[in-house]
């Protein structure tokens, strides 16, 4: 929509592990690393005895555990790399990407008409800014990240891009080697010019211009030094003006200024300026995705402080809004799980008599909708899989239904807001490439207006998709995509990828990802069950898996493994489960639930001991999804969610692939150093358990197209091994 502000999230009996000599040599492989040492170390944590163990490697920076995880990786990446299969696999991701001769993405366009996107060619590792006047306009380069040297070795990526209203300024984030630790630049778009201040700090930065077009606000962490323990504590939202010193800016939003709200130190204070109404609107965020916002008249900005009125609280239950003239547009889950829109007065919001703009829909979820000088623009999600798009005009409730130019997954909406009439939206399928179209209202028909450049996948003219409704555990009905070719035999051999997710309220919408393809080019099925916790069957599917109820998060993902097996599309010896960041609790809890399984486990960058969150930079925030352990109820969640601590000794656990990145801001990198040294101590079994950190990475934000395709390889190479595929044996 248009002001929600986005955060960037994570995202038991106990017993001392064994140790296993074997449990580390990698079929065949006899040099394989002993064990980690343990270090015994117990505490209680709520009404549990913890035993953790390997907690001394939570002190990243001791010697002993850097070389641990230095040698763990050096030896993961030989035996990744002499996997039969892993370089075709490479080369085909290769041969993919060069058939597209530009990749255009995060394209924002202003009222002026004026394009900033990123663009990326196939000698590109990683995307370039661009501008242009229209869609048809000529094309003028701005930025190369991988031209700029900053203050730190390594390579750039560019983050987020904020140009002011009438394009002629663009303030764009860069950050280095994957940290997100972003550093904020301006530059003059017609000159091509950067300004020449650098504002460091600024990873939940996005810039909100104001209205001369030369000063914008900001939000930015406090220097070393002065957020207690924790780096993300008590960040501030700042006012710039473009050409000044950054130590001159003015505070403007934070839990030190403005005390009188009692804004949590780690929750992210934020501030956007709308333009129509003259509103500055102040955000306090975290991953919980109801809003907290305050606002106030821009002219506060005048006076020394700005007096700051309450707008929604979190029991408002206000996931979004819009404003239009000085009416606002409230998306929101409450008394309609499946979401639905009000509208009320700007100048005086009335929550409880606000007026049904848009009703709840039975059988589908509203999933997001944008303003237009036409009407309103929404669409529709039918268990999370299928889109549907509609137009409604101010003052009607008789919405009518687009014809769309294909079948759509997932659909992505964009507008230049209510007094302009474009529309835009952006289609694909698990099998349909992205296609981005403007809607003609004249014509009521759609418009090509893609920026990326065309390619053919002939590769992929045979896949079938299957949408089915699977039971799980509890006899809840859960959405399950299946894609695999078409004369691909029920015969309970086939290789599966399970692939999920389930947090904060995301849906898994169909993508198309011709590299992630792959697999069923080998014959493999690809299945992603859309587990609770995700949003895909509206907001209960969300609170339904966080927190004490995150069981049925992995729950769901072993009910759709099973159905697999029951029906015939593979045999446990065969099923490879993936996911990353919090996706790690739905990976490492279903196989220490149901070991025999799985053949396969890669936990990427993954959450895996959430009970010890809390202590990490990016943890408080997400208290809301996950709990805390000052809660009883929460602490004991936490305790059966982790999957570190649900480790036993002597289990027959599948194989693994367990990866980190050092420079990881969201989810920290001993958090799957731990696992992977318990599970190489734990295991019964011969197969093998590979720890691999990349010593120049985060959590994948920052990574070149190189080191993507590589970390892809790796997934998809070493779960074919592990299922058995011919082609991927030694």
């Amino acid at each position: 929509m248009i002001l929600r502000k986005s955060i960037l999230a994570l995202t038991v009996l106990l017993v001392f592990p064994g140790t296993t000599p074997a449990a580390n040599r990698v079929n065949g492989f006899t040099d394989a690393l002993p064990p980690a040492a343990g270090k015994p170390f117990q505490e209680k944590v709520c009404d549990t005895t913890i035993v953790d163990t390997y907690r001394y490697m939570e002190k990243l920076g001791d010697p002993e555990v850097t070389r641990w995880m230095q040698e763990q990786s050096a030896y993961a990446r030989k035996v990744l790399n002499r996997i039969p299969g892993r370089e075709g696999l490479l080369h085909k991701m290769q041969e993919f990407d060069d058939r597209k001769s530009a990749k255009a993405y995060n394209l924002t366009i202003t009222e002026t008409d004026r394009y900033f996107y990123l663009k990326q060619t196939p000698a590109d590792e990683t995307g370039k800014l661009y501008f242009r006047d229209g869609f048809a306009g000529t094309e003028r380069l701005l930025f190369d990240p991988s031209a700029y040297r900053g203050d730190k070795k390594g390579s750039y990526v560019i983050g987020t891009i904020a140009p002011n209203n009438d394009g002629s300024k663009v303030a764009f984030t860069v950050y280095p080697n994957g940290s997100e630790n972003a550093s904020l630049l301006i530059m003059e778009t017609e000159k091509v010019q950067l300004y020449p201040e650098t504002i460091s700090r600024c990873r939940f930065a996005s810039p909100s211009w104001l209205p001369d077009g030369i000063s914008f606000l900001y939000n930015r962490l406090e220097p070393s030094g002065k957020q207690e323990k924790n780096s993300q504590y008590a960040s501030k939202t700042w006012l710039h003006r473009t050409g000044n010193d950054p130590s001159t800016d003015r505070e403007i939003f934070s839990s030190a200024l403005n005390t009188e709200l009692e804004i949590n130190p780690e929750d992210i204070p934020d501030v956007s300026y709308d333009k129509e109404s003259g509103t500055l609107f102040a955000f306090v965020s975290n991953v919980d995705r109801r809003l907290k916002v305050y606002y106030s008249p821009a002219t506060e900005l005048e006076k020394d402080k700005i007096t700051w009125k309450k707008l929604f609280e979190p029991e408002d239950e206000i996931h979004d809004f819009a404003v239009r003239n000085n009416e606002l547009y409230l998306y929101t889950p409450k008394n309609a799980p499946g979401f639905r829109v009000l509208k009320t007065s700007l100048q005086n919001p009335d929550l409880k008599n606000a007026e049904v703009v848009i009703p709840e829909f039975r059988n589908a979820k509203l999933s997001g909708m944008v303003l237009t000088s036409r009407g309103i623009f929404y669409k529709l999600s039918l268990n999370g899989v299928q889109e549907e798009l509609y137009h409604q005009e101010y003052g009607s409730l008789l919405p009518r239904k687009l014809t769309l130019p294909f079948h759509a997954g997932t659909i992505t909406l964009s507008s230049k807001g209510f007094r302009y009439p474009e529309v835009w939206v952006v289609l694909a399928g698990w099998n349909r490439d992205y296609r981005r179209f403007r809607y003609d209202a004249e014509s009521r028909s759609f418009v090509n207006e893609t920026l990326s450049s065309p390619a053919q996948y002939p590769e992929y003219g045979d896949l079938a998709v299957e949408e089915l409704m699977i039971p799980s555990h509890d006899g809840v009905d859960v959405p399950l995509s299946l894609i695999y070719k078409k004369d691909l035999g029920k015969n309970g051999s086939n290789p599966v990828l399970l692939y999920s997710y389930g947090a904060y309220g995301r849906s898994m919408t169909p993508f198309f990802s011709p590299s992630m393809l792959l697999w069923t080019l080998k014959g493999g099925i690809l299945a992603v069950p859309h587990v609770r916790g995700g949003g895909e069957l509206g907001d209960k599917w969300h609170t339904s898996g966080m927190k004490t109820t995150k069981a049925n998060t992995w729950k769901d993902a072993i009910s759709a493994a099973e159905f697999l097996v029951k029906n015939g599309y593979t045999s446990p010896g065969n099923i490879a489960i993936n996911g990353a960041s919090a996706g790690g609790i739905l990976v490492g809890r279903a196989i220490t639930e149901r070991p025999d399984l799985f053949a396969a486990a890669i936990p990427q960058v993954g959450a895996m001991n959430p009970l010890r969150g809390e202590t990490t930079a990016n943890g408080p925030v997400n208290v809301p999804e996950f709990g805390t352990v000052k809660i009883p109820d929460e602490c004991r969640a936490l305790i059966a969610m982790d999957p570190y601590l649900n480790l036993r000794d002597g289990v027959n656990y599948p194989a693994a692939l367990i990866t980190a990145g050092i420079n990881d801001p969201r989810v920290i990198a001993w958090q799957p150093a731990k696992f992977a040294a318990r599970m190489q101590a734990t295991t019964a079994s011969s197969k093998p358990v590979l720890l691999f950190t990349d010593f120049e990475a985060g959590h994948g934000m920052g990574n070149s197209k190189t080191k993507n395709f590589e970390a892809l390889a790796d997934v998809l190479s070493f779960g074919l091994w592990q299922t058995g595929h011919p082609e991927f044996q030694k």
